[in-house]
């Protein structure tokens, strides 16, 4: 066993459900979790009871950060995605991001990786994106020395948002509209690859900078879609709808539901004409990439972790 704490901050989402598994699979087993959405931390709490949760606002100051003094190596994973308010990517990407590296510095720990996005240099300009950019300064002035990670549109076991949640929709609906010509290239990465390169990071003496970790294989939007139909089995047709006509059906049903898993704001970065840096990531961290239609396999066959969804 390995007996090293291991901090998780915002371990509860996406990411965190992911690294977890793969922690213990590896012998881990003194994994801290601080996060405060009470749905995604029963979620944690019922698939890994023998892993300590905090559930604690990370944007607020307080004892929590008194328990970093038991910390080896800290995981800065917490992030507001999606969202229809700007004050709350500030908490959530920002004021906690402050409180997270003071408690570092206090109690002087080493082993810290960030986990930044790759939104940081898109051309897009929405909420995430300009709360991610200042995170991420925030971490470069701090004086903490640490990997940072940018990782691109990511996939995999436990999404509501993104690929997950379109598989759910397209198993639900008899048409599934596609926004234009889908013609909108996206570079997935599968968040099992991300998970080994977070332990590589944790693991060997990975250089302090910033790492653009970009999935290998760039595939067009409509054929993702199509991907997902195939995996999941799922019977909708895949219709092509005007981009103004689909922006303007998000729009009203940002109207009716105060944290829509797809947001008119997403729709824009979904057509931005964004290409990534694409690293020797595979040699540097000794990661073995997943080829995509095994990830897209693994991500929806699962028999526990593909019928569980977590809230943002």
């Amino acid at each position: 066993m390995k007996t090293q704490h291991i901090f998780l901050p915002g371990g509860a989402g996406l990411v965190g459900q992911n690294l977890i598994p793969r922690l213990k699979a590896q012998g881990y087993c003194n994994i801290v979790v601080l996060d405060k959405h009470p749905k995604n931390v029963a979620v944690l709490r019922a698939l890994h009871p023998d892993v300590e949760v905090i559930e604690v606002d990370l944007a607020r100051r307080g004892d929590w950060q008194n328990t970093f003094a038991r910390a080896d190596m800290v995981v800065m994973l917490q992030a507001q995605i999606g969202g229809l308010f700007y004050d709350e990517f500030v908490a959530n990407n920002i004021e906690s991001t402050r409180l997270i590296l003071e408690a570092i510095r206090t109690h002087v720990i080493t082993k810290v990786v960030h986990i930044s996005s790759s939104v940081v240099e898109s051309v897009a300009d929405d909420f995430y994106t300009r709360s991610k950019i200042e995170q991420e300064q925030v971490v470069l002035d701090s004086n903490v020395a640490c990997p940072i990670l940018r990782p691109t549109l990511m996939f995999g076991w436990f999404d509501r948002k993104h690929l997950g949640w379109l598989s759910r929709f397209i198993q639900k609906v008899p048409i599934f509209p596609i926004p234009g010509n889908g013609r909108f290239m996206r570079q997935p990465l599968y968040v099992g690859d991300f998970c080994e390169i977070i332990i590589a990071c944790l693991e060997k003496s990975i250089p302090a900078k910033i790492y653009n970790i970009t999935g290998l294989e760039k595939i067009d939007y409509i054929d993702l879609i199509r991907s997902i139909k195939k995996a999941t089995h799922a019977k909708a047709i895949l219709l092509k709808i005007p981009y103004s006509l689909f922006y303007g059906l998000l729009w009203i049903w940002s109207c009716f539901d105060k944290n829509p898993p797809f947001t008119p704001q997403q729709l824009q970065a979904l057509v931005a004409k964004d290409e990534f840096e694409v690293i020797d990531w595979p040699g540097i961290f000794g990661v073995r990439p997943t080829p995509f239609a095994q990830a897209v396999t693994e991500t929806f066959t699962h028999p526990v972790y593909s019928k569980v969804t977590l809230e943002f």
